[in-house]
Parts: structure tokens; sequence; C-alpha cells
């Protein structure tokens, strides 16, 4: 079978989806050396190392996207992550809140900021509970002694976050809180009754305590609102709601393109798991679906509409539905042509060669593989599609050109140093020879290719050679016979 970075990647997300992340990280690796620098594979690569705990490589392919792209969102996240997981969390917060600048849009980077604070906190605890004072003389007290000293302030005195609330007008704080103004107003309504102020609860604690500590919290959460969205942010947000409720069934953005990526993730698994009829039915569904959306709601609409013809023809390859799977297929490359998607147009080629050779029209499959030459971005590319059109070649009996299309598949294979594609290819080049009549050649290659397949190792491989080479053994030595009678 045929190895290209999509099915690398497809098969990887599916093991790790399944918790084997050992396994995908072979999958990604192998990824890497087909497109090596690919920021998308490197990602995913250190999310399965920071699932397997090695923080070290998943801090070092996070760092390697961003080389890349240093506005690439998903790179500042996981980096972030790592950061977070590896117990760094000032760093952590610092590329949470770099990457929520650059897209505001996706949630995730308001939770890491929240997380990351909180983790803050917990470790080094509340600045705001810390008081320094100057005093003319030192004097040493008890802890017991500070502790009623400071039940008694925070009794008779009006505590800090008070002093604030006065200070905030009840429209901003409306504003600030939303729904939670209603709690915070009810809060301190009941501060006002003395008699329940006095009263405790039956574990001992004093209401009181509880209702400050209600209207501290509410205070805490105004101060960060107001912090992180200011008042004349939330005035552009009011407008962009009044123009959002003047469109009927308007979405967001950062909701469609997770729901996208679900969707794609299920097709590709259905169809690696066999699951045909599933996955096309699934694909033609979300079609339909992306189809009538919008450029603005899904900016890589034409990319994605693409990927799902491509998914939808190869569904229908493997139920045998050949001339379905042609029209996707060129419905696939279409789309890429018209949008200049280059690795796009390269898969489209490919998938129709593929659909070509199965229905016997090989000059149709050769013709779609030669366009494809130029795209092809690894040596182990080239092997495979040098391989593929040599094939062809030999079946329409065109011998001396499969021979050279096998001798180039092979210069290939050795680039890459895959024995495999080296033994494909030295067979290719012993079946031309065969058909030439070039027996030796032959015999030699045959015998190069037997050592190919005990490197490999694959017995079936190495049958199947051993009975090619006797057969070319007794036709060459026929001809020796007839050549020594002449």
């Amino acid at each position: 079978p045929v190895v290209t970075f999509g099915n690398l990647m497809t098969e990887g997300t599916a093991l790790s989806r399944r918790g084997q992340h050992d396994k995908a990280l072979g999958c990604f690796n192998e990824a890497l050396k087909l497109r090596a620098g690919d920021k998308h594979c490197l990602i995913t690569r250190s999310k399965c190392f920071l699932k397997l705990g090695d923080t070290e490589n998943s801090l070092k392919d996070a760092e390697a996207s961003l080389r890349i792209d240093k506005t690439f969102p998903e790179g500042l996240y996981q980096k972030a992550e790592t950061l977070y997981t590896m117990g760094d969390f000032e760093f952590a917060l610092v590329f949470y809140h770099r990457g929520r600048r650059l897209r505001p849009d996706i949630h995730k980077f308001q939770l890491g900021i929240n997380k990351a604070e909180e983790a803050i906190i917990n470790c080094l605890g509340n600045p705001s509970a810390v008081k320094l004072e100057n005093t003319e003389e030192l004097c040493f007290v008890s802890r017991q002694a500070e502790r009623r000293k400071d039940n008694q302030q925070q009794q008779n005195k009006p505590t800090k976050d008070q002093k604030r609330t006065k200070k905030q007008s009840p429209k901003t704080e409306r504003q600030l809180l939303g729904q939670l103004y209603a709690d915070k107003a009810y809060l301190e309504k009941l501060l006002k009754d003395e008699d329940l102020m006095q009263s405790s609860t039956r574990q001992g604690i004093k209401v009181v305590d509880l209702v400050l500590d209600g209207i501290s919290y509410l205070n805490h959460r105004r101060d960060f609102w107001q912090q992180q969205k200011p008042m004349y942010a939330r005035v552009y947000e009011r407008e962009l709601l009044r123009r959002g409720r003047m469109q009927d069934k308007k979405r967001k953005s950062s909701d469609i393109g997770r729901s996208i990526a679900k969707d794609m993730e299920d097709i590709e698994l259905c169809l690696a798991r066999g699951s045909t009829e599933e996955s096309c039915r699934k694909a033609e569904r979300m079609l339909r679906k992306i189809q009538g959306w919008t450029e603005e709601e899904v900016p890589n609409k034409n990319e994605l509409i693409g990927n799902l013809y491509s998914c939808i023809g190869n569904a229908h390859l493997a139920m045998g539905q050949m001339e379905a799977a042609l029209h996707s297929h060129k419905m696939d490359l279409d789309f890429a042509r018209k949008n200049a998607l280059t690795d796009a147009v390269s898969r489209a080629l490919d998938n129709i060669g593929h659909v070509y050779a199965r229905i016997g029209r090989f000059q149709q499959a050769i013709n779609a593989w030669e366009e494809k030459i130029p795209l092809a971005q690894s040596s182990l590319e080239k092997a495979w599609l040098f391989h593929e059109i040599g094939r062809c070649y030999l079946e329409l009996d065109k011998a001396e050109v499969a021979q050279d299309y096998g001798q180039k598949s092979l210069q290939s294979a050795d680039e890459e140093g895959d024995a495999e594609w080296q033994l494909h290819a030295t067979v290719l080049v012993a079946q031309a020879q065969v058909k030439l009549k070039d027996y030796r050649s032959a015999i030699m290659n045959f015998e190069r290719a037997l050592e190919k397949a005990k490197l490999v190792p694959s017995e079936a491989a190495q049958n199947g050679i051993i009975a090619a080479l006797d057969n070319v053994s007794k036709s060459f030595i026929a001809e020796l016979n007839k050549s020594h009678r002449d």
C-alpha cells in the first residue's frame, strides 16, 4: 500500500483518540519524514508527547512550529499548555495572553488565562491579602492575637472590597457583573440586618463571614472583567451583538470550526475502519451543509469542499463504484485548480490515477500521474509514482519506457534508503527486461530483488521472485540452445 502524509496523519490521529499514543507517535514521526517542518504535524506530535509525559519534546515541537509561523495559534496554545504542565505558570500565562490577543475568538485561550492565574494564586497566595504597615516601633504579637485583631477589623470596619464597591457606580457594576449583580445587591442588603449578621450556622460559621466572602468573590470577578474587558470594549461588543440580532441563525466561526474539525475526523475514522458507506453518507451530508454557509462563516470553504469530494471519492472507490469515484475526484481537482491549492491538486491527480488504473485505462492513469510528477515533495513519493507509471507502461506493452521508469523509481528509493520500494522497483525493471528478452540482465535484477526481499522481509515476495527467476532461467537456456543450434 502507498504511504502518504495524509494517511499517516489520519492513522496517527485515530490512534491518539483511542489512547494508543506510542503507536500514534510512530505515525507522526513517519509523516514528518515525508513533509519535514509541517507545523500542524509538529503540534499533533507535541500533544502526543504531552500525553506520554515527555514535556521536553512536547515543548520542542511547539517551539519548532512557532519558528515556522510566529502567529500560529495552535502553536502558541500548545506551548502554553506544555509550560503549564511543567509548572511554569507565569510563562504559560504570557503565551495564553499572546494567543488571546491574536485570536480573541478562540475561547480556550481565555480558559488558559483563568487557570494559569488561579494556579499562580494557589502557589503564591492572593496579593490583596498581604498588608504592609510602617510603624515606629517593632513589636511581636502572637498569631492568635493577630487573628483576633483581623476579625475585629473585618466586623467593625468596611473591607477594602466594600470601599471599592462604593466607588463603582451601580450602572457600571451592573454592566460588569451582568446577572451576578442581583446576587451582590442581595448580599449587601443582608449586611444591614444586624441580628442576622450576629447569628451563626450549625457548623459554627458566622453568617457575616459568609456574606463578606460572597461579596469579596463578586468584587474580584468585577475587577477581573474590568481588566480583561474595559467599558469601551463592552460598548463595541454591544454594537456587534445588536448587528448579530439582525441576522437570522448567526453562527460563531469558532464553533463552526470545532464542529467541522470533529466531523472531518469522524469521516476519516469511518473510512479507516472500513465503514465506507457510513463515511460516504457523513461526507455528503457535511458537503451539503458547508455549501449553504458563507465564506465569512467558513474562511476555508473551498478547501473543505475539495477535501470532502476527496473523501467521497475514496469511499466510492472502496465500494467499487468507479464512475462515482472518478466524478468526485475530478470535482476535487477542479476546486483545487480554481483556488491554487497545490497540495490538493497533487492529491486529486493521485486519486484520479488510482481509479483509472483500477478500471484498466492505463494511458489516462499515466497522464494523471505524469502531471503529478513536478508536485511530488519527497524521494519516497517519487519512487512510488515512477513505479506506478512504469507498471502502467508495462501493461501497455511499452517495455522500454517501463524499464526507464523502473530505473527512476529505483534511484528515488535509493535516495530515501527504503528497502521495500527498492524491491518493487527492481522487480519492475526485471519484468520489463524479460519482455525485451534481455534475459541475462533480468536474471541479475531478479537476484538483486531476492536479496531485498530477504531484508524486508517478505516470504511471499521471495517465493514469487524465485518462481519468476526459474521461468526466466528456462527462457534464457532455451535461447542459448537455439543460438547454439543456429
